[in-house]
């Protein structure tokens, strides 16, 4: 039970952090005036967080001991706040990250969790390059559209800026949206380095964690044998000792049947 929950901190770390995340873009959107173009950016990254939030609920759904209970408690606020349309209802978001808080409090102190985060640096690692993926793909649209004016540039809708980030930082980069400013072509640089930088470091984490499973399946079956040899030991011992009772047991009769 506890590797269960050990295995589930990297998810619920990812999971407050995209709660964070939207709150912020939520809060954003309620206290600054923006324009349109960046409201859709913002609108398509809050809906791409509300399906992970859906998942999320289902998964928390299907794990739970207690569906119902779970429902009635947490469960309805963590479905109503995966809607992203509705406004009232993405203000449920933040019991969402209270009761994530309070899951990390009750599996970890503050101090272990630290330990914990440090220990599993490859998971938390993997986790932690993914949401900074989903914000500088968000940032980096956002910028794309607001210098990339003019004639000749091929940046004209939102969608076409959330496409060119999302191929310019996996490096693939079509060709068919790409900046003509110099200041478009700036934020290209930076977000391939940052890309390359990104998911070159994820290939490495996910390289590691694979041999991490495969180590710890080794450690595991380890373990089984020896908890095994112990208890063939234990038989052994016993055996043994049943042996020598039995030999006491035939030298008394032998000497008592040789009695005059």
């Amino acid at each position: 039970m506890k590797r269960a929950v050990d295995r589930e901190i990297p998810y619920l770390l990812f999971i407050v952090g995209l709660s964070i995340l939207s709150l912020l873009t939520l809060a954003v959107n309620a206290t600054i005036e923006l324009d349109s173009a960046t409201k859709i950016i913002l609108h398509y990254a809050d809906t791409a967080i509300c399906v992970v939030f859906f998942l999320d609920f289902l998964h928390c759904l299907a794990w739970s001991d207690n569906k119902k209970r779970y429902l009635l408690t947490w469960g309805w606020l963590d479905l109503l706040s995966s809607i992203p349309l509705i406004e009232a209802f993405r203000w449920g978001r933040m019991a969402r990250l209270f009761r994530l808080i309070q899951i990390l409090r009750g599996v970890r102190a503050t101090r272990i969790l630290m330990s914990f985060v440090m220990t599993r640096r490859t998971q938390n690692t993997m986790m932690a390059v993914v949401l900074l993926t989903i914000i500088l793909i968000v940032c980096s649209s956002i910028a794309i559209l607001h210098v990339e004016q003019g004639e000749g540039v091929t940046i004209h809708e939102p969608s076409d800026a959330l496409w060119w980030a999302i191929t310019t930082i996996t490096t693939a980069g079509y060709g068919d949206t790409y900046p003509v400013t110099l200041e478009g072509r700036v934020i290209a640089s930076l977000l391939m380095i940052a890309g390359v930088g990104l998911f070159g470091t994820l290939s490495g984490f996910i390289a590691a964690w694979l041999l991490e499973s495969h180590e710890e399946k080794q450690e595991h079956d380890i373990h089984a044998l020896v908890n095994e040899v112990q208890q063939m030991r234990q038989q052994l011992e016993q055996l043994t000792a049943t042996l020598k009772d039995v030999s006491d047991m035939a030298i008394t009769v032998r000497n008592r049947t040789h009695e005059p």
